[in-house]
């Protein structure tokens, strides 16, 4: 077995337990996307896609609920920012790789693959595993998931029973994901800015509320890590 494939085969192991939280995430992504009115094969493509269960979620609401088209596409920008600094922290890593290598990592970055990724490569032996592949591994398991699953829900989302409320399985997934990031002061401060001001700004139109949590962590996160950095 050669070394790329060991690490990817490890990449893709070190994905499988979270696949837990993703299954039920692409029945919602799939069901939901049918449920505004979208056609089987276009809620699949749209997972495909864009393949970013958080802002899909959101901009599916919000085209349910007649948001402006501006509102639309920036509450979806907003939501996928954080993907900048991920790709900011993982390019290191990946220097030297063909533009279009590079450009398929970009699509499938998740927050599990990112998550996973930057863990094993910050263990004490991270520098023995070759990073592409095991980054490779994580990610590819984690959108065949997805698209699998977003598949079964476009189908058979009807046939889901209203009392499975597979809601649940959204917030758990979050905090799965959000929970081991927040490891110093500005991280908790972010947390804790964005939480209060989304709860705050809950009575806003067209789910600003949203918009203005996450805009409120990332300026308090800023600042507080400045703060640090100068001492």
């Amino acid at each position: 077995m050669s070394n790329s494939f060991k690490a990817f085969v490890s990449g893709a192991r070190d994905a499988s337990p979270i696949l837990i939280g993703i299954v039920p995430f692409g029945l919602i992504c799939g069901a939901i996307g049918v449920g505004t009115g979208m056609p089987e094969w276009a809620s699949i493509g749209f997972s495909a896609i864009i393949f970013a269960g958080a802002s899909q979620l959101v901009v599916n609401q919000l085209m349910a609920e007649h948001a402006s088209l501006l509102v639309i596409i920036l509450t979806g920008l907003l939501i996928n920012m954080r993907m900048l600094m991920y790709s900011a922290s993982l390019a290191p890593h990946f220097r030297g790789l063909p533009l279009v290598r590079k450009g398929l990592f970009a699509y499938l970055l998740t927050d599990q693959a990112y998550a996973l990724s930057i863990a094993r490569y910050g263990r004490e032996d991270g520098e023995s595993v070759n990073k592409p592949p095991y980054y490779l591994g994580t990610a590819l398991t984690v959108w065949a998931c997805f698209n699998g699953t977003t598949v079964l829900g476009a189908y058979l989302g009807a046939f889901i029973p209203p009392e499975w409320d597979l809601g649940f399985a959204i917030p758990l997934t979050f905090i799965a994901v959000v929970v081991p990031a927040i490891k110093d002061r500005p991280s908790v401060l972010a947390a804790m800015a964005a939480g209060i001001v989304a709860l705050l700004a809950v009575p806003l139109p067209c789910n600003l509320g949203l918009m203005a949590g996450a805009v409120s962590g990332i300026a308090v996160g800023y600042l507080a890590e400045r703060r640090l950095t100068r001492g």
